[in-house]
């Protein structure tokens, strides 16, 4: 397979490529989640909608197997949709998700309404961060550039992510599906802890957006907040070249090697 997966219906085949950096065997968050996000946009709806909302939890590991793709409509409405999609693995849910999209209209707003640029360099100028994580075979899909802090160093940081490998064979890799791939990277992007001596994995991802984003580089000016009981977050700005349209949110837990 080219492509991270090929969908028949409800079925869905999955490539290697979508493995993760904790066991070749299980798949990458980003990957499933943008497959969530192919699932959502193809649902139908009463009047033209956007997601401006999507919260995908991980129900648990999710393998590199086939899989069942399931959507629900829970709220329809002329100005209002809230949908579901899961994902099950031999007949066990791994991921449930919802997703909030709202009426889109044309307005014509007021300059100030809008979404603010940012200061960073864009990718052409950045450096690609060297990982522990480079042999992932999820990343070998995704280009990364560096503008500052430096990955898996402790601190924030910003890094742009552009996937490069098709998600779903025979389509386009959405806007929404690359602000879904580069959120996933949250907690990494801006890790706090060691990752030689530590992993730190998401139970969840929010992505909010004020805004679709434009071209295929996504921007994750990122930061990570650990508590005293090996819980954190995980957050991020997300921008394009032409500034920020949303933010992201993970839910870290830490734990030692």
């Amino acid at each position: 397979m080219k492509a991270i997966y090929r969908v028949d219906g409800n079925n869905v085949e999955t490539s290697p490529a979508a493995g993760g950096p904790w066991d070749p065997k299980l798949q990458h968050g980003a990957a499933p989640s943008s497959l969530i996000c192919w699932a959502v946009e193809r649902m139908p709806s009463p009047v033209p909608m956007r997601v401006t909302r999507l919260t995908v939890d991980l129900m648990r590991p999710v393998p590199v197997a086939p899989l069942t793709v399931e959507t629900e409509v829970l709220r329809e409405g002329r100005k209002i949709q809230l949908v579901a999609a899961r994902l099950l693995a031999d007949g066990k849910e791994v991921v449930r998700s919802t997703a909030l999209r709202v009426r889109s209209e044309p307005r014509e707003l007021p300059s100030a309404a809008f979404c603010p640029p940012h200061d960073l360099r864009p990718p052409e100028f950045g450096h690609q961060p060297r990982s522990a994580m480079s042999a992932t075979p999820f990343l070998r899909g995704i280009d990364m550039s560096t503008v500052r802090g430096a990955f898996q160093q402790a601190g924030p940081a910003a890094v742009w992510y552009r996937a490069h490998l098709p998600i779903v064979e025979g389509s386009e890799i959405s806007p929404l599906m690359r602000a879904a791939i580069a959120a996933d990277f949250c907690n990494g992007t801006s890790a706090v802890l060691d990752f030689a001596h530590w992993t730190f994995i998401n139970g969840d991802l929010t992505l909010s957006l004020a805004r679709e984003p434009v071209g295929d580089w996504i921007l994750l000016d990122a930061e990570t907040w650990a508590g005293p009981d090996s819980i954190g977050i995980a957050a991020a700005r997300l921008a394009d070249r032409d500034g920020y349209f949303g933010r992201a949110v993970q839910s870290v837990l830490f734990e030692k090697r």
